[in-house]
Order: C-alpha cells, then structure tokens, then sequence
C-alpha cells in the first residue's frame, strides 16, 4: 500500500496535477486505496498527490458519506467566506487558520465516470477545496494565518 507522502518543500506535492482521460478499472482501485489509506490516517480528505499519483483525484468522507472527485473544478463560489483552523495528513503538526468561500458548486467526474455537479457548504466545501488545492501544488500553509507547529511527540514502547 502507498504512503502519505510529506513535507511542505516536497515536490510531488507541488507540482499541478494531469486531467484523467478516462475513468478505468485502474483508477477506481487507485480511489478505493485512497479511500484506505485516508481512513488509516484518520483523515477526512486526501488528494491523489499526497500519495505519490499526481492525478487530479481526491477523496473525502464527512459524517460518513463518501465521495470521490475525478478531474474536480470548482465553478462557483459564495461571496461569504469562512475563517476555520485546518490540518494536513501531509503536513503533521501543523495547523492554521484558512479563509475559504462557505460555499461551492463543483463539477467532476464521479467514481464510475459519469459527470456530476454538486453544491457543497460548510465542511465539505472546505475539504474540497482543500483537496483541490493539492491538485494545484499548493498547500493549506500557502493560504493560512496563525501557522501553528506542534512539536512532535516520541513515542516509547
């Protein structure tokens, strides 16, 4: 199984990630580990990047709804925006406070390849484009206010 891959100079994480042509057998399975490994991490979003796939996929679970975005656009967003902290399964012990749009409406390509558009609010539009971001090389850092570093635990066993 891939890993998350870290680091806030990492280039995989900030290069722009290709358009899918197609959604095959190959990319559902590469949607599915995705799944995987986000709920390993106890994450709620995970872009294809993040593990090495520089592929414009990300996944994301909220209140247990799954869902999965190929080649995801955001086409509209609301003028009311929201300061909330966030996190980053590639960028452990680090956390910030991120302006983003409350709302969103978002065209994609869903887990079979059918075109679907979607309005999203609250926390799902905010790891959306928190995902998106990752397609795009760019990291919540880029964007966040009061950065926070944790120091780092050591665990003895």
């Amino acid at each position: 199984m891939k890993k998350i891959i870290t680091g806030e100079n990492n280039p995989i994480l900030r290069q722009k990630s290709k358009e899918v042509e197609k959604v095959t057998p190959e990319i559902r399975n590469l949607i599915l580990e995705m799944k995987e490994i986000m709920l390993q991490n106890d994450g709620i979003g995970l872009a294809a990047p993040q593990i090495g796939e520089s592929l414009r996929i990300i996944v994301c679970q909220i209140d247990d709804k799954f869902y999965s975005f190929v080649n995801p656009k955001i086409i509209k967003t609301s003028k009311k925006t929201i300061i909330f902290e966030e996190g980053c399964l590639s960028l452990p012990f680090i956390f910030g406070e991120v302006e983003r749009p409350e709302k969103i409406t978002l065209e994609a390509l869903d887990f079979y390849g059918k075109p679907i558009k979607l309005k999203a609010f609250g926390l799902l539009a905010r790891v959306i484009q928190h995902e998106i971001d990752h397609l795009d090389g760019i990291l919540f850092i880029d964007k966040a206010k009061n950065i926070i570093k944790e120091p780092q635990k050591e665990i003895t066993l």
